[in-house]
């Protein structure tokens, strides 16, 4: 380690820490029941309070299932609820609309018996037609409203009806009012982890049929969207009430099964800038926002706000498009991986407790595998891997995104210009192609292009490995341009074994495959932070940012 890194770890970990101090009483608490329909008589009063928080982007849209961005489901988590909730402790799957589920002995079948007395918002009943009509819109959804982007659908169940033969989906049956029955053409042992991804949040059929769900209508931040992704109605604890341009507000549910909590009054406002959100908390415009840079720190713990940090579980890479001429030859890729410097990437650029990563498997997870193939830094490896490849010195196209903030890239501008010198460094003709996050940069680097190379990552949102080896790499993508039959086939059969050592192994065994040809780099698992105002006494952080506002508690 160099001085500069030893001397950028006690800075800002002395500057965390006393940040951290502050915000000792913040976190859900472990004895707290999120998952009761009872809540308590200190916690039935009407909600009074107002509470705004800052997001470092406007949603995508406000369907759940079409949305692949972390600010839109960050709104729509507020409003509809999934059958399986997340515990907020261990991320492990608690009851949420299902009170409980069985599995068959061949993990083909289950029933799930839901919670009663629900309704959504617009007062139709939640029972188990409901929970159905919203499956069978996932799995017949037309594949001109799919986008080029991988839906969680997919990714899960791999196939839409057009395409029974991939998927693992065959059907759900109202079995009676409340008891749902779910046919699996496989076994599938993710499936109860997935199912509290917001992407299956369920949603008012009545809703879905009026707003014309899968019908493309009004643009949105330069993408046409369904009239239902403008006004999205569910069980959750908040209603959808307007969305301007900028601003996003929802109201308390008067009919809410559980909790109400204390705020009556929630806005999400996009600021994009850090600076202007650090800005706006110290102001009191804003209570909160999400996505604390390292600059932010310091003048965060002085200015007395609380900063809140969540267990690491996502993941950034940059992307290598094989469809690029020159790309599809390994030595080319591997030769990419050994330019990367990713100890100085992070310098200064991530905040501490950061690590750099060498597999897609968040260590959350605890699959970390040691034959990994690590590629390090080496700059002289990295020119004869180009001269054996046969590399001239063509253009390489780098995308990477501009005005955004994301939990696996909070300074996106910054870490492009560190790796195009690393890269540049040995040999490689970096051309830089900025593209702003409104513009539709994750479409972008999604489908085919004249690519080389992009700035991604995946924050999860589920607790399983199927979530990042699957959705990254689980078949092919216009993203990486990446097609390995032998990789699919180990995820596929990974997906269906029981839980137990034969999984992990697998999953290791992914791993080993993915470094040994390189679709991608990974670079690191970032530290998610956040910060609030002293008028939050409790927030409720979440690796998998399952986080709820009716779980905010105020100080006065």
């Amino acid at each position: 380690m160099t001085q500069s890194a030893t001397r950028r770890s006690v800075i800002k970990a002395g500057a965390i820490a006393a940040a951290l101090a502050l915000a000792g009483c913040t976190a859900a608490r472990p004895d707290e029941d999120t998952t009761s329909g009872s809540p308590s008589p200190s916690q039935s009063a009407e909600p009074t309070a107002s509470f705004i928080f800052a997001t470092a982007a406007r949603p995508a849209g406000l369907d759940p299932f079409l949305a692949v961005d972390t600010e839109s489901h960050r709104i729509t988590r507020q409003i509809m609820e999934t059958l399986v909730g997340v515990d907020p402790v261990t991320s492990a799957p608690v009851p949420l609309l299902a009170e409980t589920w069985s599995e068959s002995e061949d993990g083909r079948t289950y029933d799930f018996t839901l919670r009663r007395g629900v309704t959504f918002h617009d007062g139709e009943p939640l029972n188990a037609a409901a929970v159905c009509a919203n499956f069978e819109r996932w799995y017949k959804l037309p594949e001109a409203a799919r986008g080029s982007e991988v839906l969680t659908f997919r990714s899960v169940f791999k196939g839409f009806a057009d395409t029974p033969e991939l998927s693992a989906y065959r059907s759900c049956t109202a079995v009676d009012e409340y008891t749902v029955r779910l046919e699996l053409a496989t076994r599938l042992t993710g499936l109860i982890p997935a199912l509290a991804s917001p992407e299956f949040a369920i949603s008012s059929p009545r809703a879905l049929a009026d707003g014309r769900a899968d019908t493309l209508s009004e643009e949105r931040n330069g993408t046409r969207v369904s009239g239902y992704a403008q006004h999205p109605v569910g069980t959750g604890p908040f209603a959808f009430t307007s969305w301007t341009e900028d601003e996003v507000l929802l109201t308390s549910n008067p009919q809410y099964w559980g909790d109400r909590g204390e705020i009556h009054d929630l806005v999400f406002r996009t600021i994009t800038s850090p600076e202007s959100r650090l800005r706006a908390l110290k102001n009191g415009e804003v209570d909160g926002y999400d996505l604390v840079t390292v600059s932010d720190v310091g003048e965060l713990a002085r200015a007395g706000m609380q900063i809140l940090q969540r267990d690491p579980y996502s993941v950034l890479y940059l992307g290598i498009n094989q469809n690029f001429p020159g790309l599809d030859e390994p030595k080319m890729r591997q030769a990419i991986a050994h330019a990367v410097d990713k100890p100085a990437l992070l310098e200064d650029l991530f905040l501490n407790g950061t690590k750099s990563a060498n597999q897609f498997l968040p260590e959350k997870l605890g699959l970390r595998s040691d034959n990994v193939t690590n590629y390090g830094h080496n700059t002289e490896r990295a020119k004869e891997l180009l001269e054996e490849a046969g590399y001239a010195g063509e253009e390489l196209p780098f995308y990477y995104p501009r005005r955004v903030t994301r939990a696996y890239l909070p300074n996106p501008e910054k870490v492009y210009a560190e790796l195009s010198r690393q890269l540049t460094a040995a040999g490689l003709n970096i051309r830089p192609v900025p593209v702003e996050w409104s513009d539709g940069y994750l479409e972008q680097i999604a489908r085919k292009g004249d690519r080389a190379l992009h700035l991604s990552g995946l924050s999860g949102s589920y607790m399983d490995a199927d979530n990042f080896v699957g959705t990254l790499f689980g078949g092919y993508s216009d993203e990486f341009g990446y097609d390995d039959p032998q990789l699919f086939t180990k995820i596929d059969r990974a997906r269906t074994l029981p839980a137990g050592e034969d999984r992990s192994e697998a999953y290791r065994s992914i791993s080993d495959r993915i470094s040994t040809r390189v679709p991608a780099v990974p670079l690191a698992y970032p530290i998610s932070t956040l910060t609030v105002s002293p008028r939050v006494a409790q927030y409720p952080t979440s690796p998998v940012l399952n986080e709820v506002f009716n779980k905010v508690r105020l100080t006065s």
